[in-house]
């Protein structure tokens, strides 16, 4: 039996940690969708037409070097808010969400657009202020030459594009459990969701 979880959020609020964890806990695969924007985003950035990248897009592009710069996650925003991309990757979210044994994907649209109907759903979040830290350190850590202004801008141009876009905006489907990451732990964050989550198995008799 599937059992689809969807976990949304902004830019490293945790999610995609939590997601991981949350799949290693409950044995499930697990879907990074921001890596599908990013991919395409990097094939723009080298000159590739937006739309022409997302419908050639394969699973060997999820693996390509460079996915995570500064620059793809700019350009990974920048073409997410174009509905013929949106669209044309809706059909491999949703088979991979529907994998036998069940799946976690992690995004921005998940539980709103892309699986409606997932069994469990989860919003992680936190305040712009901390994301831009932890991204900060992220870069930082990787060499990478900025500051925490530039990068704590960065955050809220992108936070403001990705709940302003016309086609599926960033927001919480009415259903999910929010779970606030500012003050917590990564182990606190991962406890939180993989308590919501066996609930919701529990709930519907697929543990």
């Amino acid at each position: 039996m599937s059992f689809t979880i969807a976990i949304d959020g902004p830019a490293a609020a945790g999610k995609g940690t939590i997601s991981k964890a949350v799949a290693a806990h409950f044995g499930v695969g697990h879907l990074d969708t921001g890596l599908l924007y990013r991919a395409v985003g990097k094939r723009m950035l080298d000159g590739v037409e937006p739309i022409e990248a997302a419908l050639a897009l394969v699973a060997e592009d999820l693996e390509a070097e460079g996915l995570r710069t500064a620059d793809v996650a700019q350009a990974a925003s920048k073409v997410a808010a174009i509905p013929e991309v949106r669209s044309a990757l809706v059909d491999f979210q949703r088979a991979y969400a529907r994998r036998a044994g069940g799946a976690v994907l992690d995004g921005r649209d998940i539980g709103t657009v892309i699986c409606p109907e997932a069994e469990a759903k989860l919003f992680v979040t936190a305040s712009a202020e901390v994301r831009a830290r932890r991204r900060y350190a992220e870069l930082y850590a990787g060499g990478a030459e900025t500051d925490y202004e530039t990068v704590l801008a960065d955050t809220k141009e992108r936070d403001h594009r990705d709940a302003t876009r016309s086609d599926a905006p960033l927001r919480p489907a009415e259903d999910a459990v929010i779970l606030d990451t500012s003050t917590l732990d990564i182990d606190a964050a991962v406890a939180q969701a993989i308590a919501v989550v066996a609930a919701k198995r529990k709930d519907g008799d697929t543990a």
